[in-house]
C-alpha cells in the first residue's frame, strides 16, 4: 500500500477533530489571551488554521526557512471571525489532501529541512516531517485551544474520548 494511502485516514481524523474544535471559537473573544506571554485566541486559531498548508510545502520543496536572512519572518494576518478561520482551515485541508494524494513513496522518503535564519533546525524524511512538524504540531496547538475554550467556559468537544462537556462522539 502506498504511504499516502496509509496516512490519509489519520489525516482525515485529525482534520475533522481540529475543525470541530475551531467551530467552538466565540467571535467576541478573538482578542482574549489567558496570560501576557500567550497568543490571543484569534492568533492561536489562525496559526492552527494555517498548519495544514504546511503539507503542500513539505512536498513542494526540500527546505523552508522560517526567518530568511535579511527578510522579515512571514506572518499570517490574524483572522477576524470564526467563519474566516473555518474557511481558511477548509481551504488548507483541501490543498493538503491533494498534496498527500499526489505524493509518491519516493517523495515521502526524501529529506526535508527546516531552517531559521539560514541555520538548519532539522532535516528529516518527509514521513517524519508530516507526522511531527505538521500533524503533531497541529495536535499540540489544538490542545492549547481546548484549554483556551475551557478557560472561557466554552464547551470542549470530545476528541479521543469524552470531554467534561460531551460524553459521546
Amino acid at each position: 500500500m502506498p504511504i499516502s494511502q496509509m496516512i490519509l485516514p489519520e489525516f482525515e481524523h485529525e482534520m475533522a477533530n481540529t475543525r470541530k474544535t475551531l467551530e467552538r471559537i466565540p467571535d467576541d473573544k478573538l482578542s482574549w489571551k489567558p496570560h501576557e506571554k500567550s497568543m490571543t485566541l484569534g492568533g492561536l486559531a489562525t496559526h492552527l488554521s494555517q498548519i495544514p498548508s504546511w503539507t503542500k510545502e513539505t512536498f513542494a520543496r526540500t527546505e523552508l526557512d522560517v526567518a530568511p536572512p535579511g527578510e522579515p519572518p512571514p506572518r499570517a494576518e490574524e483572522k477576524k471571525s470564526r467563519a474566516e478561520l473555518l474557511q481558511a482551515f477548509d481551504e488548507n485541508v483541501t490543498t493538503a489532501r491533494a498534496a498527500l494524494e499526489a505524493a509518491t513513496d519516493e517523495q515521502w522518503q526524501g529529506k526535508w529541512s527546516l531552517l531559521m535564519g539560514g541555520k538548519n533546525i532539522f532535516t528529516l524524511p518527509r514521513t517524519a516531517v508530516l507526522r511531527g512538524f505538521v500533524m503533531s504540531h497541529m495536535i499540540h496547538h489544538r490542545a492549547q485551544l481546548g484549554v483556551y475554550l475551557r478557560l472561557l467556559d466554552v464547551p470542549v468537544p470530545s476528541i479521543y474520548g469524552p470531554s467534561a462537556d460531551e460524553s459521546g462522539f
